[in-house]
């Protein structure tokens, strides 16, 4: 699994946070693991409507996206305004590896958790040694 990095991408996001007081919406912060047979990545969402969120894998593409937004009421005078609004979005390129076919997400208290599970195929397996010339076999069968 790796972070899809494109450096023009953020050389814009940087240039749209200056033009709009740093309220332009960017990526969201996040950290990914594995543990056992399973990639984990928490993505922070703080104040996102979970039907705002969309999580899609195509060709071992990976997106999420969020939208969050203040409701700003006529008369209100912002002192400061350093939350940024608008719709966020993050993409990972996933590995042939992951089992695109049973990824899983879950959202509380404004962390977006999703499961990576690791394809049956690329899981460690038991090689047997056979005796003589013969054919080694994998622990799941054979004598």
């Amino acid at each position: 699994m790796s972070i899809n990095y494109d450096p023009f991408n953020l050389l814009d996001e940087l240039r749209g946070q200056a033009l709009s007081g740093g309220r332009q919406p960017s990526s969201f912060p996040m950290d990914a693991y594995r543990r056992g047979d399973n990639f984990l990545v928490h993505l922070d969402l703080p104040g996102v409507q979970p039907e705002t969120i969309d999580v899609t894998v195509e060709n071992q593409m990976l997106s999420v996206s969020a939208e969050r937004w203040f409701e700003e009421h006529e008369g209100d005078e912002f002192l400061v305004s350093e939350r940024p609004q608008g719709r966020f979005s993050r993409q990972l390129r996933l590995g042939s590896t992951i089992d695109t076919e049973h990824i899983g997400a879950s959202y509380e208290d404004g962390v977006l958790t999703l499961t990576l599970p690791v394809s049956e195929r690329a899981r460690p397996r038991q090689i047997q040694i056979g005796r003589g010339g013969g054919q080694g076999q994998t622990g799941e069968g054979g004598s």
